[in-house]
């Protein structure tokens, strides 16, 4: 049997490689050490432990350049005015939201590139940065790896210049270990266990937006993740930032997730168990939606509340709405790249998504009963596919 990874001798390495030894915050050594126990746990074989450990280093010694950059350039200096947030449950549309509004000139999105490979501060990157290139080659591996997740998110063809989510930019924080940092890994996707601290996560995600945002033309920012449970740290963080936030029926929601996890846990480790995917992923998603009504922050004014089928009946419409709210006005330079986006860039492009509510872990008409109170507080029907 393979000796398991020792968090000690991981970190020893990567302060070794970099001449760096300021991780950031003091209980860091602890949190990587409940990371590598997941790892420990996942039942690698000796291959499977060089690579996570790899991945590891990878990890590690990007989260120490960051932090001596952030030093180094003063970064702090970078001010993150009004930034513009998308956020809801699973499969309710945020991802080609977030696309539509990535393509405004006047915004600023994260790319891949620049989250997969943070150091030196990639707004001071020409446009030979050789970390672009690098990115494309590693979104052709992830894309070989997990064919079927272009199927569910077209969007993985930007390779590099991709838009990821804002839990990406938690990777080096082993907050998160995301498909995107641990693809090369044969272990199933770490959904729970790794131990939460939003005013940490969104004081990262801010240094992540101030190094990407120095010595470049300032614009504003434009962001999408899962922000519901963290509003308060969110807002501490961003004060002026604007949320929109997308509602879908549960039951379709829960049983898109549902197979997208299995999707994406069948391309990293090889086989899926479909059962052990729903259970987790109906109660995951059963426990978000009912956390969502009882969050005593989902009724504050700067957030913007929209109906799923209204932001797919006229996409366009939906970002205008939001712009009024935000402040801002959708030029029609914007509106016409968010057009001519929509009309060239099919969903289906790469496949067909397909799921079936019969997916779900337990009585579908119970589950539809369970969710009436979050259909009528805002605003939905049954969906019918």
């Amino acid at each position: 049997m393979a000796a398991p990874l020792d968090p000690h001798a991981l970190l020893a390495t990567a302060e070794d490689a970099t001449g760096l030894s300021d991780w950031g915050e003091p209980g860091f050594r602890e949190r990587f050490a409940v990371s590598v126990d997941a790892i420990n746990a996942a039942g690698l074989d000796a291959r499977g432990l060089r690579l996570a450990a790899d991945n590891a280093h990878w990890l590690l010694t990007d989260r120490l350049r960051f932090f001596d950059d952030h030093k180094q350039y003063h970064l702090d200096a970078e001010v993150i005015d009004g930034p513009l947030f998308v956020t809801g449950e699973p499969r309710s549309g945020t991802t080609l939201l977030h696309a539509l509004l990535s393509v405004d000139p006047d915004a600023r999105a994260l790319r891949f590139w620049e989250v997969m490979h943070p150091s030196p501060p990639p707004g001071l990157a020409t446009d030979d940065d050789p970390r672009r290139a690098q990115a494309d080659d590693e979104w052709r591996e992830i894309n070989a790896r997990l064919p079927k997740w272009l199927h569910c998110h077209p969007y993985n063809d930007m390779l590099g210049n991709g838009l990821p989510e804002d839990e990406r930019t938690w990777a080096f924080d082993f907050r998160v270990m995301t498909p995107t940092a641990w693809w090369r890994v044969p272990m199933g996707m770490v959904v729970a266990s790794l131990p939460p601290d939003p005013p940490a996560q969104y004081r990262i995600h801010k240094m992540m937006l101030q190094a990407i945002q120095h010595g470049r033309l300032k614009k504003y920012w434009v962001l999408k993740g899962f922000h519901a449970t963290r509003f308060p740290a969110l807002f501490d963080c961003y004060p002026d930032a604007r949320v929109l936030y997308i509602h879908r029926d549960p039951v379709q929601s829960i049983a898109s997730r549902i197979q997208m996890a299995a999707d994406l846990t069948e391309g990293l480790t090889g086989a899926v168990d479909m059962a052990a995917q729903s259970r987790l992923h109906t109660e995951l998603g059963r426990a978000g939606f009912h956390a969502l009504l009882d969050n005593p922050m989902i009724d504050d004014p700067r957030i913007q509340h929209v109906r799923y089928p209204d932001f797919m009946a006229d996409q366009v419409a939906t970002i205008a709405a939001f712009y009024r709210f935000a402040g801002r006005e959708l030029s029609a330079e914007a509106a016409a790249g968010m057009r001519h986006y929509l009309a060239h860039n099919r969903g289906d492009r790469h496949g067909k998504f397909e799921y079936s509510t019969a997916l779900i872990d337990g009585d579908v008409g119970a589950l539809h009963e369970e969710f009436a109170p979050y259909r009528e507080r805002f605003g939905l029907e049954i969906e019918r596919r």
